[in-house]
């Protein structure tokens, strides 16, 4: 893997010193390398697997870019070589996180969802985890959450024998309901995949100073509520963090109400990723909001 790794440099105009694996990720191998320009973050995987993952990948990093109160590390490369795709980034040093954190966090948060477009979606599709994420756009959160996210993932759990008929009606009937449970918002540039893997308190240029870092996305436009119920699903936010973002883009009425419903999208990637449990909350939520 050194030679492989060793090449990836080279045809990026970069000097190989060494490299070592990084644990953390299921899906990719990772790489901390050094270089003669410092240390980068290496992830590799098949080409044929996942089409394009490290190409959309940075693309939504790019995207995220635009919120500068949050790092976003930048792509220093990406491609194919041999039967592998490959991402090099910037890497980032991890900082504990100081006073303050949770509110920087949040204001960071909400200024990326401050960034607007005319219609949810994304400009193509891209991956949440392993699993290919469709983004046609709509003029309507409530027909894009219908259309693009809760029913294409219910009929492909119907499909694997995963859910029952009576599952997919209570789908139904809750995306044509969704209209009403929802309120009105415009469409918020979100990360997608907010979770406590995906963000960690980092070090800037300046020694004393740390920030929060957001990474591996699964970036569209839609409803902001669902960067918000991602991120209380699987723990790792402090309630600061809640508080401090209401202050700064303060949440629409009942907003905690509609939490399990915003959670729904993600349980349903892994009740097809991993099965199990998942698949009966994600039963439970489509009944209990039918």
């Amino acid at each position: 893997m050194n030679n492989y790794i060793r090449t990836v440099c080279e045809i990026n105009g970069l000097k190989y010193i060494s490299s070592k694996p990084v644990s953390g990720g299921d899906i990719n191998a990772s790489y901390a390398i050094t270089t003669s320009e410092g240390q980068l973050f290496l992830k590799l995987n098949t080409a044929k697997d996942f089409p394009e993952m490290f190409a959309k990948e940075a693309e939504g990093l790019k995207a995220l870019q635009q919120a500068s109160l949050l790092k976003i590390p930048a792509v220093v490369a990406m491609g194919e070589l041999e039967d592998k795709q490959y991402l090099l980034l910037e890497m980032l040093e991890k900082a504990q996180p100081s006073i303050g954190f949770w509110d920087k966090f949040a204001e960071g948060l909400a200024s990326l969802h401050h960034l607007t477009n005319n219609t949810f979606g994304f400009t193509s599709f891209n991956y949440i985890g392993s699993l290919v994420q469709q983004n046609n756009m709509c003029k309507t959160w409530a027909e894009f959450y219908a259309t693009e996210r809760i029913m294409p993932l219910v009929k492909k759990l119907f499909n694997n024998h995963s859910i029952t008929i009576n599952d997919v009606n209570a789908a139904e009937k809750l995306c044509n309901n969704l209209q009403n449970i929802f309120p009105v918002e415009a469409s918020a540039l979100l990360h997608g995949d907010l979770w406590a893997g995906n963000f960690m308190a980092v070090k800037t240029n300046e020694a004393t100073q740390v920030t929060a870092s957001i990474y591996d996305p699964a970036v569209y436009y839609g409803h902001r509520e669902m960067d918000i119920g991602m991120s209380s699903l699987f723990g790792g936010f402090d309630n600061r963090f809640y508080e401090a973002y209401h202050h700064y883009y303060p949440l629409e009425k009942d907003w905690r109400k509609r939490v399990s419903l915003t959670q729904l999208y993600p349980l349903l990637v892994h009740a097809i990723l991993f099965g199990g449990g998942y698949i009966s909350r994600c039963s439970s939520i489509l009944h209990d909001w039918k």
